[in-house]
């Protein structure tokens, strides 16, 4: 079940690009976070994920007092499944005054690790509670429009939703509403400064995200839901994701 206290979470969090390093995390609260990954839902079933937590200096990370490096099978959607687990703690941390950037360009020597292969990193530290997001609403997004067509009386969730956070902000998720029926896709069609090759692997971490996000703000305003996963297809300008009937 997921945690719809994490619902206001999303209007605080943000992705901290400085640190204040005059503040530490403390033992007690490595070990909320060590328990807190262990409690994350999956978005798939049957996909072996690790982490581990080290100090930064341990990477090529240039923010934050600790990485979380996480580690996965690579089955299929494997990436959707780890933008939609790790999106959790991200919002659980910033309840705790804990900020966080998803680091995706950062390396670590163990590229390895019980037999699972380094994915991606989340960079740690602690804030003060006027450094999280004071007005969500000034945070630089496409407009509604742009991103979700067909909003048929889900006005407030396709605002809520498109702050998710995205590599390079690029904001690949397009969704079409119809009826009792949500379809999501993620676009090819991006602009980015990462390199061009990158751009799908990390684009679909941020699907993953963005499903996270959907579905909080779906039962937080009371509707529930059946999620079908797409199958995976080759590149095309867009690609089915999931489909989400109402009920």
């Amino acid at each position: 079940m997921i945690d719809k206290e994490y619902y206001k979470m999303i209007f605080k969090r943000k992705s901290f690009r400085k640190f204040n390093d005059t503040l530490k995390l403390s033992n007690d609260e490595l070990r909320d976070i060590d328990e807190k990954v262990k409690e994350l839902i999956s978005l798939v079933d049957n996909i072996d994920v690790k982490y581990r937590i080290v100090r930064r200096e341990e990477t090529t990370c240039k923010r934050g007092e600790y990485c979380l490096l996480i580690y996965s099978e690579e089955k299929e959607k494997f990436l959707l499944n780890i933008g939609y687990m790790f999106e959790q703690l991200d919002l659980y941390l910033a309840n705790k005054d804990i900020g966080v950037c998803w680091y995706g360009m950062g390396k670590t020597q163990e590229l390895e690790y019980e037999n699972l292969k380094f994915v991606i990193m989340m960079a740690l530290g602690k804030g003060q509670p006027s450094e999280f997001r004071r007005d969500y609403t000034k945070c630089k997004r496409k407009e509604t429009q742009e991103i979700w067509n067909g909003v048929s009386g889900l006005e407030t969730i396709a605002e809520v939703v498109k702050y998710a956070p995205s590599a390079c902000n690029t904001q690949s998720w397009r969704v079409v509403c119809k009826k009792n029926k949500l379809k999501i896709y993620r676009t090819t069609n991006v602009k980015s400064i990462m390199p061009k090759d990158k751009v799908p692997f990390y684009n679909s971490i941020d699907i993953g995200i963005f499903l996270y996000f959907l579905e909080l703000a779906l039962l937080y305003n009371h509707i529930s839901f059946q999620r079908f996963l797409c199958k995976e297809q080759d590149e095309a300008e867009l690609i089915p994701i999931a489909i989400y009937n109402l009920l």
